[in-house]
This record gives structure tokens, sequence and C-alpha cells, in this order.
């Protein structure tokens, strides 16, 4: 859109003379004529005030009429082609048929470049002093020296006449007929940029950022300074231009009927075209642009920015309005900044209501407008009541803000702010479907996205600030206000300290709004697992309302209302095991679900754990144990629920935490684990008696089970469990019960006599020794066991009489192993063998106060078989490394062959006499390390030790002489024996004296 850049005025009219050239110094304007003089003209104001210097640097051009005010005729024989002044050498350059510098103000010669005749065009770098000009096929680079006078540094052919040059860095661009060449200034070498165009000559310009602008025909080309062309470097003027004037933003063109000017930012646009006629050239001014016709001269100065502004933002043309912000001076930073968010907010509006969500709201980004302002744009997205009541007034203040008034050149230049632009959606009814498209919360969500890193660390900060606050001792000062702060429901009289977490409130409230009709069910879910300040009450009415469970079981779970959760998840569990119409939905929702939610709330509810884990016990009964078991909850706490509301279980719970860790128990959860396998044989034995169908060798898994807890735990109470199991039935276990209770000899008889299984009583004998420290004491309970089987009789009566005394007794776990019946017969048999094995005895030290001997020893052994039972040869040969053979001896009847116990007495002999053998060895290599020893001592005592007259005493060192000495045990060391008796005793006196001090 056309705007106005720059005011045109005249500023001379009527020069007598043709004007060749023209250039300004200070308010002044240098104009060289065609007669070869120079005319100075100063402006009106100027010359009316007395005290004002012709040549003052420090003005610009005046926006009035000049007048002559000096002619300096001769100033050149010919006609000046070319004015220039040098502002940081005080210089003006001046090309006629030479190059002529002028020193200024009083414009006398200082020097004449002869070289240069019949140049037609230079170019100057400020930057280094340099001068290069082009005279038909050469250009020659010459290089002020610092003083009064130009060095001639190079000179170099091209290939035709230059028609324009510019320096580009170190480089010069040359225009040709052909087209456009660099050459290096320093080697002369040449390298083509792009040919130029047929209808107008070559020109080239260079741009204060580094670039050239060449002109091919009415298309200036962007090149950087190695040649290389812009991709999006494309100026298109109305008409080739015959010259091109660069004033940041804008590029000035003169055309052949008007002068044109464009923006300098991508694609370029047409800002301004000025229509004066017959305009020979432009030249850059220190505030404008000097247009020269033949007889007089316009000045183009530029509008203030400020009112530039207005007008581009009255027109909508926003971008260049922005661009033109930032040309805005340092000191105008406030100004600035307000300016641009007024005109990023209502550009943003106006791509809004275009249907360009996006862009709109990178505006809105840029604009740093509250979020607020952009969710008014969103009438069905549900705020927080939080900011409601104080919403109209910040709008208002936004408002007032955004208002640009064009006044004064900079500072008041503000824009006029449509009200219509900051109107609610809910005045543009018309607007609304449109704005909630899904473009529009799309636009939306990476709005929020892009503001939520701020906005949420604030906020964050804001909580960290008031945890510190608290823990400093500030509690009693902010004790109210942090109750509501903390409070994630009803914020409506939350303090004013506390509006980041407000705001962040606002924003991931609105965000999940935005990401659920959107399809991103996913974000939202991570949004929620993540930290956030949803609202508890808006967000969960609007996940119920969409059927999205997944992320309103986040919301709970984030929010620590894990019963709700629990609560939403098993009612889903049961909608998708049910035989009712299923409402489609996303996910499925299984009872391993509600197991994976408990675990993380083992440590910390236990008890909500144990409730809603009864609602999928049964479904998933083994994953269940598994999270008691995982989760640590008191084993206690979970058998006590577990009790109550799934006995089934309860059994299953105790037997997977005793196969972990047996010790890990209490004894109660042993009892009641064993309680509940004895419950369950008990019924199934009554039922099988009932039908009269009971034996004793069935075994049911229970039962097995049963049995195998009964021998493997020890913490139970055995005298209990004894009293439940009736007299006629369930042998094996009373006989286990038994052995807890250390009855071996009645257990062994049940085994023996009642369950006729002679390996389960051997496998009972074997548990005992291996689990007993002081074996050899214990090795009597193959004694016992023995003994069961040599008097079968005695011991079934002995049996039914001891076992009814336990039952009846309360306190029959204590009862000892009793071996009443034993006594001291049958010493005869085996005397050798007893002899040799009670040698052994002696040798061998037992555990106990009696060195091993047992009740057997005593007893009186009534009745004797004559046949000895093949179970004792059994229980002989294989165990004989173990049964005590004097004693075992003694309990065989005298008329036992000793061939019979060859098996038990063979490896017994084999065993003794290869431990007296191994016994000999050890005594025959002590007393050979004894005679080694003493022979060592006779060596060391042998030791000479040579007393002379010079030998003297360690201690007194004086002559040894004939007096009494001692040798210490090295042998070299020899001192008086008086010496070495009161070195003895002051040893001992300094250590009784610490002794005492201690």
């Amino acid at each position: 859109m056309v705007h106005t850049a720059y005011d045109s005025i005249e500023l001379l009219n009527d020069c007598p003379k043709k004007i060749n050239a023209v250039q300004y110094y200070g308010s002044n304007l240098l104009v060289a004529c065609s007669d070869g003089s120079l005319r100075i003209y100063a402006s009106e104001s100027a010359n009316r005030s007395p005290s004002s210097d012709l040549f003052s640097q420090t003005l610009g051009l005046k926006k009035e009429l000049y007048v002559l005010e000096r002619t300096v005729n001769g100033f050149s024989k010919k006609q000046v082609l070319a004015l220039e002044v040098l502002a940081s050498l005080g210089l003006l350059l001046s090309l006629s048929e030479s190059i002529v510098f002028h020193r200024l103000p009083n414009l006398e010669t200082l020097a004449v470049i002869s070289k240069a005749k019949g140049a037609n065009l230079y170019a100057w770098d400020d930057k280094r002093g340099f001068l290069c000009f082009a005279r038909q096929k050469r250009v020659c680079i010459f290089r002020h020296n610092g003083g009064r006078g130009f060095v001639e540094v190079k000179e170099f052919g091209v290939p035709d006449t230059v028609k324009s040059m510019c320096w580009c860095g170190e480089n010069i661009c040359i225009g040709i007929k052909r087209g456009y060449i660099i050459l290096n200034a320093t080697n002369g070498a040449l390298t083509e940029v792009f040919q130029s165009g047929r209808v107008a000559p070559p020109l080239a310009v260079s741009l204060p950022s580094g670039e050239l602008l060449l002109g091919k025909d009415n298309i200036g080309v962007l090149v950087g300074q190695n040649g290389k062309l812009f991709p999006e470097g494309r100026i298109c003027w109305s008409e080739a231009p015959a010259a091109v004037v660069i004033q940041k933003p804008y590029a000035i063109a003169l055309l052949p009927k008007h002068i044109e000017i464009r923006s300098l930012r991508v694609p370029y646009p047409l800002m301004q075209t000025i229509v004066i006629r017959n305009v020979r050239g432009i030249q850059q001014g220190n505030n404008g642009i000097i247009a020269s016709l033949d007889q007089s001269i316009y000045g183009l100065f530029p509008v203030p920015l400020g009112a530039q502004i207005v007008q581009l933002t009255a027109s909508g043309n926003f971008e260049e309005a922005l661009v033109l912000c930032k040309l805005l001076p340092p000191e105008d930073s406030s100004l600035r900044a307000t300016k641009e968010q007024s005109i990023h907010i209502r550009y943003a509006h106006n791509l809004f209501e275009n249907g360009r969500y996006e862009n709109a709201m990178e505006h809105f980004v840029a604009s740093q407008v509250e979020i607020t302002h952009v969710l008014s744009l969103y009438p069905s997205i549900v705020l927080p009541k939080l900011l409601l009541s104080s919403e109209s007034e910040k709008k208002a203040d936004l408002a007032g803000d955004s208002y640009l008034s064009r006044g004064s050149p900079i500072a008041s230049d503000d824009i006029d702010s449509s009200p219509t632009c900051l109107l609610e959606s809910d005045d543009c009814p018309a607007l609304e479907p449109k704005k909630m498209s899904h473009n529009t919360l799309m636009a939306l969500i990476k709005f929020l996205l892009k503001k939520r890193p701020n906005i949420v660390g604030k906020a964050a900060a804001e909580s960290t600030e008031e945890v510190v606050l608290d823990a400093v001792g500030h509690t009693f000062v902010l004790n109210e206000s942090s109750r509501l702060k903390k409070s994630t429901k009803g914020r409506v009289n939350a303090p004013t300290d506390s509006g980041a977490r407000e705001m962040a409130a606002i924003l991931d409230t609105a965000l999940l709004q935005a990401l659920l009709p959107t399809g991103q069910a996913v974000a939202a879910l991570d949004l929620l697992k993540s930290f956030n300040y949803c609202d508890l009450n808006i967000c969960e009415e609007i996940l119920q309302k969409g059927n999205h469970y997944s992320c309103l079981l986040e919301l709970y779970k984030y929010n620590s209302m894990h019963r709700e959760a629990l609560m939403l998840l098993h009612q889903l569990v049961e909608g998708a095991t049910s035989d009712e119409p299923k409402v489609a939905r996303p996910q499925k929702f299984n009872p391993e679900m509600i197991i994976k939610y408990l675990k993380p709330l083992c440590g910390i509810d236990p008890m909500l754990v144990l409730e809603f884990s009864m609602l999928v016990l049964k479904t998933c009964p083994a994953q269940t144990i598994d999270l008691f078991l995982s989760g640590n909850i008191p084993a206690d706490l979970v058998n006590s629920y577990l009790k109550q509301h799934a006995p089934s279980m309860q059994a299953s719970y105790l037997e997977d935490i005793l196969s972990i860790n047996e010790n890990g128990i209490s004894q109660n959860l042993q009892n009641e684990m064993v309680q509940i396998y004895l419950s369950e044989v008990l019924d199934w034995y009554s039922d099988l008696m009932a039908q009269k169908t009971w034996d004793e060798k069935i075994y049911t898994p229970t039962r097995k089970k049963l049995v195998s807890w009964l021998q493997n735990i020890s913490e139970y109470n055995p005298e209990v469990l004894l009293k439940q199991i009736p007299a006629d039935a369930l042998y094996e276990e009373r006989a286990i019960l038994l052995g807890k209770m250390n009855q071996h000899e009645l257990a062994l008889s049940l085994y023996v006599h009642k369950l006729h299984l002679p390996e389960l009583a051997l496998s009972y004998c074997d548990r005992v020794y291996e689990s007993e420290v002081n074996r050899k004491a214990e090795g009597n309970i193959y004694l016992i066991l023995l003994q069961v089987y040599l008097t079968p009789q005695r011991t079934t009566k002995k049996i039914e009489k001891r076992i009814n005394n336990l039952v009846s007794s309360p306190s029959s776990g204590d009862l000892k192993v009793g071996w009443s019946s034993v006594k001291g017969k049958g010493r005869g048999l085996g005397k050798k063998i007893a002899e040799i094995e009670g040698a052994e005895d002696k040798r061998m030290k037992a555990g106990s106060s009696d060195g091993g001997k047992s009740d057997i020893d005593n007893d009186f052994i009534e009745e004797k078989p004559m046949v000895i039972p093949d179970e004792v040869l059994d229980v002989l040969r294989q165990r004989w490394e173990r049964v005590h053979g004097p004693k075992a001896l003694r309990l065989m009847p005298k008329e036992t062959k000793l061939q019979k116990l060859y098996p038990f007495l063979g490896p017994l002999m084999r065993k003794t006499c290869e431990s007296y053998r191994n016994f000999s060895v050890i005594k025959s290599l002590r007393q050979y390390e004894s005679l080694q020893v003493k022979d060592e001592l006779y060596i060391k005592r042998k030791t000479e030790l040579k007393i002379t007259a010079e030998s003297v005493c360690s201690l007194c060192n004086k002559y040894i002489g004939t007096s009494v000495f001692a040798v210490y045990p090295d042998g070299d060391t020899i001192v008086h024996f008086i010496c070495f008796r009161n070195s003895q005793n002051t040893k001992a006196t300094r250590k009784g004296s610490s002794l005492r001090r201690r």
C-alpha cells in the first residue's frame, strides 16, 4: 500500500545557469553550473541570522527556499560532471577534465590527479580513503596518504568502457556494456556476475550492509560481495531507473517520469511515487534526498517515523509499520515497545478475522499480550472463575495502552486503535463457528505451548519462594494467604501475589480444552501426567462429558484423588466385562490396570490398596497376591483383610509369603496358615468317615501341602494343632507334630507301628540328626528307632498312654524323650568293639555335660526279642556311621549272631582302625616335631660368647671385666647383671604407676 514516506519541497528555483551537479555541506547547497562556476546557496533563515556559520556541519537541509550566498567563478575550466563532499577529510571532490580536491570551507585546491584526465566515473571508499576512477578501458586506484596528496596504488585494464562502478568491500564492482564484473583490487582478477540489460545502461549501487544492487533494465538484483545472487533479491521498478539512492529502510530510484520509493524488505513493495518532471539526478543528503533539475532543486524529506507508522497501521500495512518501529531511536525504547505491542495486537486481530490463525498467534506471542486476551476470542473455552471479574478491567487497560495518535514527529505519533479489534467474541456471533474450527484450536494450542514454559516457570518459582518463606519463619505472616494459594479449588479469594499460578491455571485449563477436540488425546495425557496447573473442577466436568476417561484418571491421579480414580477405573472395568451393550471407547480397560494403579500406593495408603484389590482378587488372583508381596504391605494387615473379605485366597497369600521368606512372617501367621490347611483336611476326613471310606494312605493336594508345611516351617504351635487331630487317623501329621515337640519315640512309633512306613521313620531320624548341632549326642535318635523296632508290644501300649497324656496336658511341649524301659543288659556282646569305640569316645569330647551319654546307658531293657527284625538290620547297615556302636550292641539280644551284624560291624571296624592309624600318625608327627624344637633349642643354647677386656656394658657403657653379666636373646648385646636388674625394676615401676593413673 502506498503511503507518504517523503515530503517533496522545492529548495531552489530559477538558477541562472544550468545545474550539472549538486552537493550539500552542512545546511548549504553546493551547485556546480555549466559555466564552470560553483554557486553556494544557504537557507533564507540562515541568511537572516548574522551569527550563522556559512558552512555549519551540524545543520541539515532546511525545508525552505535557498538563496544565493556566494559564487565562485572559474571553479573549473570545464563543466563539472560530479561533486562529492568527503566529510571525514574535510575535502570537496570534483570531476571535470580531471579529479580535483578542494579544502573546505575555503575551497582552496589541495590536489589534482592529472592521471584522471578524461575520467568519466569515480568511486570513493570513505572507510579506507581509497579512490578509484575509470578512464576508457582502464581503472586506477589511488590512496589518500594522510597528508596533502594521493598516492597511486594500482592500475588495471578492463574488457570495455566502464559505465558504472562502486566499491564492494575491498573489491570493485564494474558495469560495462556486456554486464557486471567484480575486480579484485589486489591482483586485478575479474569475476563475471551476470549480463546487463538491453534497454538501460548498467547501474551498480552499494548498500549499507555491504551487498550490491545491480540494475538489469527495470529489475534491481541483490548480489553479495563475492558476486553470489540472493534467492529473493529482486526489486522490480516500474521502469528502468537512471539512478538509485539507498536510505534505510527505502530505496529511492530516479525514473524517467517520476521518483519511485520502495521498501528494502522482501517483497520490496512500492511505498510512494513522487512526480517531478525532468529530474537530472538524485543525491544522498544528511537528512533527505536532493533531486536536481536543470535550473531548480527539490528536497525529499522523510516523514517522521511515528507518522509513517500511523499511516501504515491505518492502511493495514502492519508489517511495514513493524519494520519502521525497529528504526526508532534507542532513547525511545519504551515508546517503540508500546508501538510494537499495539501493532502486533492489531495485526493479530486482522489476521484472525481473515482466517490466518497461526500467523495471528505468532503476533499475539510477539505482542506479549496476556493469554486471557487471546482466550477471549474463544467463547467455548471455559476458564477458571478466578480472573473473570477483572477481565473487563484488563481489556480496558490493554485497549487504552494500544492507542497511538499522530502528533509530534516521534514521541507522540500513536496509532488509533479500532474499538472493534478488542471486542469479545460474544459481540461477533457471526464469527463464532469459524473461530472454533479445527484450525483455530490448532493455532491456539501452538500459542499456549509457546507461552507455557515462561508462565509455568514463574508459577513454580512463586511456589518455591513461598516454601522458603515458610521455612525461615514467615508462616505467621503468610498463613492465611498460603492456604488460599495452595488450594486447587475455589480460587476466588486468592491473594494478589499468586498471579503467576493463577495464570498458569488458566493456561493449562485452556490448553487441555483445546487438545481434546483436535484429537490430541495423547498430548492431553502427557500434559496431565507432567507438572501442570489444570483446574480440577472444570477439567473434571469436561472430561466426564467427553468420555475422556484416561485423561480423567490422570487428572485424579495428579491431584492425589486416588479413591475417585479407582472407583472410576472399577466402573470402566465392570462395563468392559459386562454383557450390556458396550459404548465404543478408544482404550480397553481391564483389571490389570487397577493393579498397576495400586502398586505405587502400597507405601502411601495400604488400606486403600487392600480395599480396591478385593475387587480384582477373583479375576486376577496371582497378580493381586504379587501386588501384596511386592508392595511391602504388612503381612498381618493383608491376612486379616483377606480373612474377612476373601478367605479362599488367604492360604495362597500365606504360601507365597512363606516361600519368599520363612522368617519374614510372625508365628501367628504360620499358625493360621497351618490351621487353614488342617481345617480343610479335617473336613475332608469327616466326610470320608461319614461315608466309611476313609483310608490313611490317601493324600489329597491339600493334605500334601499340610504335611509339607508342617515339616518345613517351625514357628507354629504344635500343641494346639495336636489336640485337633483325631486319635485314630492322620498319623503322619500327628508324628510330625510330636517331632516338633521333641517326642521322638512317639513319632517314630507312629511311623513304624501305625503307618508301617520304615522309610519315613528313617527319614525322620535323618532330619533330626542333620538339624542338630551336637550330632554325637543326637545320634541316640537312631537308638530310639532301634528300640521301637525291638520292643513293639511295650512301645505300642506306651504310645497310646503318652499320646493321651500329651493331648490332655497343657505343658506337654516340654516333655523329653524317656528311655525308662531300657536297662543295662547284654553288655557282654561285642566287648572288643565296645572297647575300641569307647576308646574313641574318650578322645572325642561331646557337647553335653555328660560326655554324650544318653539315658540308654542306665536304663534297663525289660524285654528283648529272640529274633532281630530286618528293619533293625537295615538301619544298622544304612546308618552305621551315625549309630553309637556300643549302645546299639547293648540293645541287641544275646543270641544275636555276629554274621547278621557284619554289614554294621564291618564298616564300623574299618573306620575305627582307620581312625586309630590316623591318630597314631598324628602322634608320631607331633613327637617328631617336639624333637625338632628341642634340637633347635639346643643349637641356640650352644652359641659361644667371648668376653674380653674391651667388652662394654650396653646400658652403663662401662667395661664388663670380671663382673656378672647378662646376654640379650640377640646374642650380641651384653650388660652387667646389676644393670639388667635395675632396668627391669625401672620398667615395672613405670608400668605400675601408669596403671594407677588409669
